[in-house]
């Protein structure tokens, strides 16, 4: 029987940039698996965020078991 669902752990990582010159961080969907301490991924969505340009964050966001 297959589970339906997003799955009960949920897992973010995030990542920094300035000026698309330096950036910091690690957004990726492994980064936030391994943050959640999720084996099977069910779910995975972004979020980003931006101000002039200057200024930007990006999150990743998965769940699972």
């Amino acid at each position: 029987v297959e589970a339906s669902g997003p799955g009960s752990k949920r897992g973010t990582a995030s990542a920094t940039s300035i000026l698309a010159l330096i950036a910091t961080g690690d957004a990726s969907i492994e980064a936030a698996a391994k943050n959640g301490g999720i084996k099977t991924i069910r779910t995975a969505d972004t979020h980003g965020t931006s101000i002039l340009g200057l200024f930007s964050t990006y999150t990743t966001i998965v769940t699972g078991e």
